[in-house]
């Protein structure tokens, strides 16, 4: 999944993941319809999909901060000097 990747790429670039340097074993209860939802969504395996999950709602959270700053920032370059540098 794509889409997931770059989300969690997004969130690293921004320094608000961190890598795991080692894994930990849990054990979740979830119901079976949504874990078969999740699986066709991701296209992969329960391990796989599980992590793609987590990545994404650790994501959310670094996606969050970046929209409380929308009209904050000012930028030095116009839209125009933008495309005129292409």
């Amino acid at each position: 999944m794509q889409g997931g990747k770059t989300i969690f790429n997004a969130g690293i670039g921004y320094g608000i993941l961190s890598v795991m340097v080692t894994a930990r074993k849990i054990t979740v209860e979830v119901p079976p319809e949504l874990l078969e939802k999740a699986q066709r969504a991701s296209g992969s395996g329960i391990t796989q999909t599980v992590r793609t999950g987590l990545q994404l709602v650790a994501a959310s959270h670094a996606y969050a901060r970046l929209r409380q700053l929308r009209g904050k920032v000012r930028f030095t370059r116009t839209l125009a000097d933008l495309k005129a540098d292409r």
